[in-house]
């Protein structure tokens, strides 16, 4: 009974020891992430999204935000994502993201660029001064940029996410409802939203060729896309598989590995700063 009682102190013991050093392993990258966004020491990586039919026909990218450490390299989103959501960090990396969104699609006037953001930066001044900036120096700005928010988040506050959409999409910019599936939208104030874009969550689409499950659900989906005219991306697309059956299921547009990681360096991006240079 002795030397049991002492494996358990043991284990115990290197429980808490290993609590101990992750809970300073996420201050650490806290503390990483907060010095980078107070330097605005982060950038956007581009993913194309495909017309479904004709998948050598980009549709628009995703703007995804990259924050870096000291030396230059990306620190993992995964490592730090939820716990900056509801936090001063957060709003900024929103602001940060929507700023080099705008700055983009201010230097190349033939791209349509998602951009995500939380509904939490909706009160957020610093953010809609930025988009305000950004409307102004570019009128052609709005109609060619598309706000991604995601299903959790637009749940948080629904008649402000609402009454926010209506806005902005008289300025002429979209609206994306980011993940769908992967939390629990009230229908009541999904006929409230009148989000322009569906995109389906990444769990109903990997292998979907092979399960019957997701592609009844998935083909629901499209249904309630197609009911309240919203255009749909299937996320997490990553086999020619898959990619048969979503475009014969009536899928608009699909984004994935399949089609291009995301990259800091998308071609129309770098025949622009070639030009700048010239």
């Amino acid at each position: 009974m002795k030397g049991h009682g002492m494996r358990e102190q043991a284990r115990k013991e290197g429980r808490n020891a290993l609590a101990e050093a992750v809970r300073l392993r996420d201050r650490d990258t806290l503390r990483m992430v907060e010095d980078a966004v107070s330097h605005k020491q982060v950038m956007l990586a581009y993913q194309p999204v495909v017309q479904a039919r004709r998948p050598d026909r980009m549709a628009f990218y995703e703007g995804l935000i990259r924050v870096l450490d000291e030396t230059g390299r990306v620190i993992p989103a995964a490592d730090f994502i939820t716990t900056i959501e509801d936090t001063e960090t957060g709003r900024q990396i929103d602001r940060l993201a929507l700023e080099k969104g705008l700055q983009a699609l201010t230097r190349t006037p033939s791209l349509r660029l998602a951009i995500n953001m939380s509904a939490r930066s909706i009160g957020y001044r610093p953010w809609m001064r930025t988009l305000e900036r950004g409307l102004k120096a570019d009128p052609t700005v709005g109609e060619r940029l598309i706000l991604e928010i995601s299903e959790g988040s637009a749940m948080l506050v629904p008649e402000i996410v609402v009454g926010f959409m209506s806005d902005l999409q008289k300025c002429g910019i979209a609206f994306a409802l980011d993940d769908f599936g992967a939390g629990l939208t009230a229908l009541r104030h999904f006929k409230q939203f009148q989000f322009d874009i569906l995109k389906i969550d990444g769990q109903f689409i990997r292998d979907i060729h092979r399960d019957p499950d997701n592609q009844v659900l998935t083909q629901a989906i499209l249904s309630i896309a197609q009911q309240f005219d919203m255009f749909t991306v299937a996320e997490n697309v990553e086999n020619a598989e898959d990619v048969s059956v979503l475009t014969a299921m009536g899928v608009d547009c699909l984004q994935g590995y399949f089609f291009g990681a995301p990259t800091v360096s998308p071609g129309w991006l770098e025949d622009h700063q070639t030009r700048a240079s010239a």
